[in-house]
């Protein structure tokens, strides 16, 4: 059990080339886009939740920054989706991936930031440099917070990788638990395949919730910069 605990993050492959770009791909199926004037159930599903999270989302930003509606709806589509799949049995999950998710966090913070300079210079600047600062704390300050600014990419995906992972891991070590345990107690075994069921359920609620929270985030700081 120890030699495979992390056997489900590795990149897949396919006759010795990487098929992970297949496997991001895949999630565009899941939401068929319908020339229809009545749409299905499952359609009109997906589309009253797509309208309720840009709706509550989108509400705190001005015009300039709802221009991004599209793309944060692509995202938490995209980081949702691929979550769950990854809950499947001998699946492989993208957002395990730190590479993945810094190369999702950056652009999309870097865009906000650029924004915000372009069009909120002195705002911008201003963040550097609270109201009120002591004279001699001035170059502390200033460096304290350039830091914190560039951390904000690296805070959006090790969380979303600490907590996908995590959860995958805790999976794995109570289901290989389980079995161990048949042979033992039956009674034991039962119980942990309950817990076993329980931490799946659980699983898929942070699936959603972490896509939620990095699109969350973003917007934030598109926000603070629009």
């Amino acid at each position: 059990m120890n030699e495979n605990l992390f056997a489900s993050f590795i990149t897949p492959t396919m006759m010795g080339l990487p098929i992970v770009i297949l496997i991001i791909m895949f999630p565009t199926i899941l939401f068929p886009s319908t020339n229809r004037l009545i749409s299905n159930r499952l359609v009109a599903i997906q589309q009253w939740l797509i309208h309720l999270t840009s709706k509550q989302m989108m509400a705190i930003h001005n015009p300039k920054g709802q221009t991004w509606t599209l793309m944060l709806m692509s995202l938490i589509l995209f980081i949702g989706s691929t979550n769950l799949l990854g809950l499947l049995p001998h699946s492989f999950t993208p957002t395990t991936q730190l590479s993945m998710n810094l190369g999702m966090a950056i652009p999309l913070w870097a865009g906000t930031v650029i924004l915000g300079f372009r069009h909120k210079t002195k705002a911008s600047l201003a963040h550097f440099l609270p109201q009120g600062t002591p004279l001699p704390l001035i170059p502390m300050l200033v460096i304290i917070e350039t830091i914190s600014l560039f951390i904000q990419p690296m805070a959006l995906a090790v969380r979303l990788t600490a907590n996908i992972t995590a959860g995958h891991l805790l999976i794995h070590l109570i289901g290989g638990a389980t079995l161990a345990l048949l042979s033992i107690s039956t009674a034991t075994a039962f119980i942990t395949f309950i817990i076993l069921v329980l931490l799946t359920i659980l699983e898929f609620a942070v699936a959603l919730i972490q896509a939620y929270v990095f699109t969350l985030l973003v917007s934030l700081y598109l926000h603070d910069n629009t």
